[in-house]
């Protein structure tokens, strides 16, 4: 160890023994990624919905306490607070309509995850391909 690191070693009771100590090789181990269930989904949507119901109903006691505080003592800071609990709350409400809609797409997502209208239909081949295609589909036509 260098003579610059004594000072630092000295002031933390550090030994020359614990400095050198070299970390073990590490191994590299592959997760698997757990994909989302609509069990947990669901579950996340109403502990998310319950607290946002919770934070709302708590916001509004405190802006009926901060609102009378403020009547009371007639203090711009106690009306200023009372403004921003009102834009809390506020807030709250819209993130309850917003995880509305998100579920609604995440519900969506997992029911129709391909497209159901294809509008424009594109061949990749060769002309050959191309021509014994549609001759099948004629003669495919003509059986019918």
């Amino acid at each position: 160890m260098s003579d610059k690191f004594k000072d630092l070693n000295d002031t933390f009771n550090l030994e020359d023994s614990m400095i050198d100590v070299k970390p073990e090789k590490s191994e590299i181990v592959s997760v698997e990624k757990k994909s989302l269930d609509k069990d947990d989904i669901i579950k996340d949507y109403e502990y998310t919905r319950g607290n946002l119901y919770s934070v709302i109903e708590k916001g509004q006691e405190a802006l009926n306490g901060i609102l009378e505080l403020a009547q009371e003592s007639e203090m711009p800071r106690a009306y200023e607070v009372a403004g921003q609990l009102i834009k809390n709350v506020a807030d709250a409400t819209d993130k309850l309509m917003k995880l509305q809609k998100e579920l609604k797409e995440v519900t969506e997502e997992t029911k129709t995850k391909n497209p159901t209208n294809v509008t424009n239909a594109l061949f990749v081949g060769s002309t050959a391909e191309l021509a014994k295609l549609l001759k099948d589909t004629a003669n495919d036509n003509k059986t019918k």
